[in-house]
């Protein structure tokens, strides 16, 4: 089975969990066990807050920007990447993210990205010149015992 979508969102706090629940609700349809959708969506989560939080400023007519999400579910991968307009990541964490975990508890910077790589079997962090930072990530899918992907015909 394969299954790909991409969405073309707002840089707003409210469109990070609508990204979340149409990959959770895809997985959920083709058969993903619930440990592997789970990780990803708490990986597309982080990946979305940090396109919202850091992904460009306003663009002209004052909209708040836009970021992409696009995921792909083909085979035994699913594969995950968003692309934003900004700044891009700085010179030292391209092709692998920053690998320090929060400093503490209460520390709300910094882990997404660690957080990302813990989730995924692949990360990538890459710059696009002059329209923004990319991050995809993949993991090896699990699937439920009946999933409609490993019913043959």
């Amino acid at each position: 089975m394969s299954i790909w979508w991409s969405l073309h969102l707002r840089r707003e706090a409210a469109s990070v969990p609508l990204a979340r629940r149409l990959l959770i609700g895809t997985m959920e349809t083709a058969g993903v066990d619930p440990d592997i959708s789970f990780d990803l969506s708490l990986a597309l989560t982080e990946a979305c807050a940090n396109a919202v939080e850091h992904g460009g400023g306003a663009a002209p007519g004052g909209t708040a920007g836009a970021y992409r999400v696009t995921a792909y579910l083909d085979g035994e991968k699913c594969r995950i990447e968003v692309a934003d307009s900004g700044p891009g990541f700085p010179k030292a964490s391209r092709g692998r993210p920053a690998a320090r975990p929060a400093a503490a508890h209460t520390d709300e910077h910094g882990r997404g990205l660690y957080l990302i790589r813990e989730l995924a079997d692949h990360v990538h962090c890459g710059n696009r010149p002059g329209r923004g930072a990319v991050i995809s990530f993949d993991k090896i899918l699990k699937w439920r015992e009946g999933a409609p992907a490993l019913v043959t015909a």
